[in-house]
């Protein structure tokens, strides 16, 4: 069985942007922990309708929840540790939380280049 190879242009640069946007994600992750992810994450709502349809809109998605859930574990932990008792979970909170984006990231720029659609 012979494969056909299709070659898009406007799904090659879809792709590609999604992965620098798995760098910025990841720099602003390793440099600041997530502090300047808000950047990538701007555009990543910018150009998710131009991925609409193909299975890089998944990982425009992917990204996008990623973010909001690291920032919420990471306020989680903030809260926890304004107080004494709290400070040890907090410090687990992050951590966890770090490990958890970690993957995501990693996971995320994997399947992009498999070409596979994440599971959201």
């Amino acid at each position: 069985m012979a494969q056909e190879l299709v070659l898009d242009s406007k799904l090659q640069s879809t792709k590609s942007l999604a992965w620098w946007l798995y760098i910025l994600h990841g720099l602003s992750f390793l440099f600041s922990l997530g502090a300047f992810s808000w950047i990538p994450l701007i555009i990543n709502y910018i150009k998710k309708d131009d991925a609409a349809g193909t299975f890089v809109e998944s990982h425009h998605r992917w990204q996008i929840r990623s973010f909001w859930w690291y920032l919420f574990w990471m306020v989680v932990g903030g809260i926890l540790f304004m107080t004494v008792i709290g400070i040890p979970f907090a410090w687990l909170i992050w951590t966890a939380a770090w490990v958890w984006k970690a993957y995501r990231l990693i996971k995320g720029i994997l399947d992009l280049n498999d070409n596979k659609a994440m599971k959201i």
